[in-house]
């Protein structure tokens, strides 16, 4: 979701106390809960129903649903969340048990039981929903409720990294009583057990945002340090900077441009508005559709393989901001290669020819490139056009750019409509099977079939044996030099992630879990007398 050590991007947590300079007031990193905070970012949900998300919906799901497992600040490590404790009942790690906490109830008043969470976790497998989070539970055979407070998963194979995917936010959990069996919930609310109630949702328009309040029946592991957060949703980057400069808004998480977060960091020095700079794991890459005739000639891969400048991109695009990635597994990450790098080295048009002429290709190679225009930032057009000028500088591609909406753009992608289209990526958890595993099989995160029968059914049957995740690493070596082979994925930058919030805001910190998703509760306004 899914943007998912992720480089880990949890960073340690900073308490300071500044006296404000001319007016004699001492202001404390304190605080202040009696106020509703506004976060803005250009991350939508495209649906509120957690079995059809397998993306950056999760950032809403982790403030709103309660998974088993998640993710205190400071961890990278699942934690319990709605259980009081979990764990393999068996060497082989094939029996995985939770006993939940005491007294949990959903916002409409039903019990949160055992009962509720083997709901919850069928109906993700029964829906199936394209886009949905039921690839995560490939290693699942069936989940057992006995009596009110203990859950059995039974595996169909050892699977170390079963507790990683209850503690993702595709894992939350839902009321029974609200949630239909067999198919996605529709509308604009929502039924949790999270630190938040929803109180308001509006998908579209100058107001489209989620309304949060705290739940005050909530029995989990985030320590609120507010009563309320409103999130905005923009499609422009621009105006929801202007709205933070403005004070409209306290606070952004994604969709920030390269210059306009190196333009608040240099006004940052006494100005209004800090920036928190954080290690991310989010990545950005490119598929090939198998279903384009183009797309599907590995010479057409590799040529755009060997063209592809990540260090051009990333200096004219991204300003420092990000940096070039040559495998699907981040730096940061156990397990990360260069193998793109190792393999095609430097941009050399000529190479790129003479891999095009091996395969019978002697004219420009017409492609269509599809990408987001609201959903990464508005940096993602420059990208594009970027990538463009670089293929087609060489002579040997003809790139037609085309940009669409979030929920239109996914539309085409889980119909299979483009050629080639660019995502980005952003952990389940932060282990390399979270980089590999979603995107390879018959369905997969990226709704374009990968079929890799050495990957699913050797390297990664064989990495899920190891609790020890630093053993794992050797499996996932082997399993990038296969994608790197392949050319289906094209790895092209991973992020880093920034948090820009006016001087007032505490908590920026402490604002991003392993998953680097926002965790509200986090935030406040300091307190000041």
């Amino acid at each position: 979701m899914f943007d998912r050590a992720r480089r880990l991007r949890v960073a340690a947590a900073l308490t300071s106390i500044s006296l404000l300079a001319g007016c004699g007031v001492l202001a404390q990193d304190s605080p202040d809960a009696e106020d509703t905070l506004t976060v803005g970012t250009t991350s939508k949900p495209s649906t509120l129903d957690p079995a059809g998300s397998w993306d950056g919906s999760w950032e809403l799901y982790r403030n709103v649903f309660q998974t088993l497992l998640s993710y205190p600040t400071g961890s990278v490590e699942p934690t319990e969340d709605a259980a009081k404790e979990c764990g393999f009942d068996d060497s082989a790690h094939r029996v995985y048990t939770c006993t939940l906490k005491p007294g949990l109830t959903f916002s409409d008043g039903t019990k949160l039981d055992a009962a509720a969470v083997r709901y919850s976790i069928e109906r993700i497998l029964r829906i199936k929903a394209e886009g949905g989070p039921d690839g995560l539970l490939s290693s699942l055979q069936r989940v057992e409720a006995r009596g009110a407070d203990k859950v059995v998963f039974r595996l169909n194979k050892p699977d170390a990294t079963f507790p990683f995917v209850l503690a993702t936010p595709g894992m939350s959990l839902v009321s029974p009583a609200a949630y239909p069996a067999d198919r996605l919930r529709r509308g604009n609310s929502l039924t949790g057990s999270g630190p938040y109630h929803l109180r308001a949702y509006r998908p579209k328009g100058a107001d489209a945002g989620a309304e949060l309040v705290r739940n005050p029946s909530y029995k989990g592991f985030a320590d609120r340090k507010n009563d309320a957060v409103t999130i905005r949703y923009f499609d422009n980057s621009a105006k929801m900077v202007k709205e933070l400069k403005e004070k409209q808004i306290d606070a952004t998480f994604r969709g920030l441009t390269a210059g306009q977060i190196v333009g608040l960091q240099e006004q940052q020095a006494g100005g209004p508005v800090k920036v928190t700079e954080s290690p991310g794991s989010e990545i950005h890459y490119l598929v090939f559709n198998p279903k384009d005739r183009n797309a599907a000639n590995p010479a057409v891969r590799k040529a755009v393989a060997q063209l592809v400048d990540r260090t051009a991109l990333v200096e004219k695009v991204f300003k420092g901001t990000s940096e070039p990635l040559y495998s699907m597994v981040p730096s940061g990450i156990a397990g990360h290669t260069t193998d793109f790098f190792d393999k095609y080295g430097q941009p050399d048009p000529a190479a790129a020819k003479r891999l095009l002429r091996a395969s019978g290709i002697t004219r420009p190679v017409s492609l269509a490139f599809w990408y987001p225009t609201n959903r990464y930032g508005s940096a993602t057009a420059l990208e594009f056009a970027e990538l463009k000028r670089q293929l087609e500088e060489s002579g040997l591609f003809r790139i037609t750019l085309k940009g669409l909406p979030w929920d239109d753009f996914q539309r085409g992608v889980q119909k299979g409509d483009y050629p080639v289209f660019g995502r980005g990526w952003a952990p389940d958890y932060p282990d390399p099977d979270s980089f590999v595993s979603p995107f390879v099989g018959e369905k997969n995160a990226i709704s374009t079939p990968y079929v890799v029968p050495e990957i699913t059914g050797d390297l990664l049957p064989k990495s899920r044996r190891e609790i020890d995740r630093s053993r794992a690493a050797v499996h996932f070596v082997k399993a990038q030099e296969i994608l790197m082979r392949d050319g289906q994925l094209l790895p092209l930058w991973q992020g880093k992630m920034y948090v820009a919030a006016s001087e007032d805001i505490g908590g920026t910190e402490r604002a991003l879990d392993p998953q680097t998703v926002m965790q509200v509760w986090e935030l406040f306004r300091k307190t000041s007398w």
